[in-house]
């Protein structure tokens, strides 16, 4: 608990929980037509009180857009984790579980995807499927998947080979139960810490393509998003830019610190 409790945990939960909470609470309180409504006549504006972040090309409230683009960005992102531990945990724990020519043909499929580098992988799926927001999920979902199918399966093939597991068999506990009482809750941990960490590379991967043209689409709010559009600003209005890279920047940051620590905590060779 200790270990638990320290400033680079607490700071790194801090910043996770806030921006849960703007992102779950900014849609009660900000509808989507104040987030675009437009106002030529305050387009560009700098931060001032009457918009405390500023405004953007077509007068629209940077606080309103960054927060509800909160949302936005983080639904893509625990969506295309969540499909990647659906299609990589079950590769992986079969892939370590039967070893042998499963494992051959499983790992060979994985190491194929893994040749790609993530974004580019996503970038072409989505190209394929077509840019909107359930295809960026597909496609971020699909590029993370062979990094966690292949942490699946070294786990599992270090659990397979524990004394209680080899116990376990021999009692005549079949695959189905050993899978499931035995190997998955044990490398639990492992896929906690390595989806804590995806969160964070998932939301630079909707960021990339949503500047791209292949992600999230106007008139939603994504910091992707308002990042292209603000491409042509940054001269006279960078804080147009700063903004959502800040946001994009503090969440991956908060992340990857909290993810840091749940690996020393969780993981038995960290903590042996």
């Amino acid at each position: 608990m200790k270990r638990f409790l320290t400033p680079k945990a607490l700071v790194g939960l801090g910043v996770i929980v806030a921006i849960l909470l703007i992102a779950i609470l900014a849609p009660l309180f900000i509808p989507d037509a104040a987030a675009n409504k437009m106002n030529m006549a305050a387009r560009l504006k700098g931060p001032a009180l009457a918009h405390l972040l500023g405004t953007d090309q077509l007068g629209r409230d940077l606080l309103y857009r960054v927060m509800l683009g909160a949302r936005t960005s983080l639904t893509i992102a625990g969506l295309a984790v969540g499909l990647s531990i659906i299609i990589g945990l079950p590769l992986g724990i079969i892939s370590g579980y039967y070893r042998g020519h499963v494992d051959n043909v499983l790992m060979r499929l994985v190491d194929t995807l893994l040749s790609f580098p993530a974004l580019l992988l996503a970038l072409t799926i989505s190209a394929m499927l077509g840019p909107n927001l359930q295809n960026t999920i597909i496609a971020i979902g699909i590029a993370f998947t062979p990094f966690l199918a292949r942490i699946v399966r070294g786990e599992a093939l270090r659990v397979v080979q524990m004394p209680y597991v080899e116990a376990a068999r021999a009692s005549g506990t079949n695959d189905l139960q050993m899978i499931l009482r035995h190997i998955l809750p044990n490398i639990m941990p492992q896929i906690i810490v390595q989806a804590t960490i995806s969160l964070a590379f998932a939301i630079l991967a909707e960021a990339g393509l949503s500047f791209l043209g292949l992600g999230t689409q106007p008139p939603q709010s994504s910091w992707g998003l308002m990042i292209q559009a603000s491409r042509d600003y940054l001269d006279v209005a960078p804080w147009t830019a700063l903004v959502p890279g800040a946001a994009v920047a503090l969440t991956v940051l908060g992340l990857n610190m909290f993810g840091d620590v749940l690996r020393d905590v969780l993981d038995p060779r960290v903590r042996g």
